[in-house]
């Protein structure tokens, strides 16, 4: 596996995750459990993206810097862009399963940060393994692009198929093994993942919610990462593109929790970028579709469909 981005780069990449994670468990452990208001989502959100854009400007300069190319900066600028744009617009359909699971499992609003920040660390870490593998493949076995291309289509068609379908957790297979393997409690302990009931140590539904959020997360990695590796070859651009992304994931939820209902047609656009994603990876060898059209068609797609939701969006 080949990147551009020098040593130090990846260096600045993991010590910067690593401070971001230790300042928001600091500001939670000071804030306590509490309900997250939109005005702090906002304020999160934009920080988050502020410093995504941030990260990504000293990455152009890191390649002009080391390659003397302005043009070359400016492509692998635009892959992370893509790469970045693409993560964050599939993360809402992520998140609209995540609303499904605390719904269905009644979780307090103080104790939902906390769960999300939990699967955050846990996203990281599994993606971070799925991207180097992933990458190790396709440097390995070139034919692997027209399997993930398929299955991008296949997953595009799918989700355009369930798109406006009641979503339900009851025929859950991942629930029913968590149910078989643990046994739960039916009641919350305050933010504990263990209580104890009639003198034995059992699982609260807190503990349920999160290896959820974990489950789902890995399934929706499964489309996400194929999909920038459409874009990009470089592990270090899918990788900083996918965390960087997930990092603002928490305060994206918020955010669409109080709107969830003005975007109940995102899905079907989510579901045709997945195909022309999925196209492009099939059609690589054939004709290969700039970044920057890419970015384009991902960004048109998008502003179509939250406008037309927008208009549309039912009476509440």
């Amino acid at each position: 596996m080949e990147t551009i981005a020098p040593l130090w780069l990846w260096i600045v990449f993991v010590v910067f995750v690593l401070a971001a994670l230790f300042v928001d468990f600091a500001v939670l452990k000071k804030q306590g459990a509490h309900e997250v208001s939109i005005k702090e989502a906002v304020n999160w959100s934009l920080l988050w993206v502020g410093l995504s854009f941030v990260f990504n400007a000293l990455f152009w300069w890191a390649v002009k810097d080391s390659t003397g190319s302005t043009a070359l900066a400016n492509e692998k600028s635009l892959e992370f862009l893509t790469g970045y744009l693409i993560e964050k617009s599939l993360a809402v359909d992520n998140i609209f399963v995540f609303l499904l699971i605390f719904t269905y499992f009644a979780v307090p609003a103080a104790f939902q940060k906390r769960v999300l920040m939990i699967g955050i660390i846990g996203a990281i870490f599994l993606r971070s393994i799925m991207i180097l593998v992933g990458g190790w493949l396709l440097a390995e076995f070139h034919w692997i692009l027209y399997l993930f291309g398929a299955f991008l289509i296949l997953t595009g068609v799918k989700m355009w198929w369930a798109a406006g379908k009641e979503e339900s957790l009851e025929d859950n297979p991942a629930l029913r093994l968590l149910r078989k393997l643990l046994p739960v409690s039916q009641h919350y302990d305050g933010e504990k993942f263990w209580t104890v009931e009639n003198g034995k140590k059992i699982a609260t539904p807190l503990l349920m919610v999160i290896c959820l959020v974990g489950l789902t997360d890995v399934i929706f990695a499964v489309d996400s990462i194929p999909a920038i590796f459409a874009i990009t070859k470089d592990p270090f651009i899918v990788l900083t593109s996918n965390v960087f992304a997930i990092l603002g994931l928490r305060a994206m939820f918020f955010l669409l929790q109080a709107a969830a209902s003005r975007f109940h047609l995102l899905n079907y656009g989510l579901a045709v970028i997945l195909v022309f994603i999925g196209s492009k990876m099939v059609l690589i060898d054939i004709f290969k579709i700039p970044v920057s059209v890419s970015l384009g068609v991902v960004l048109g797609i998008l502003a179509i469909t939250m406008v037309w939701s927008s208009k549309t969006a039912p009476n509440t």
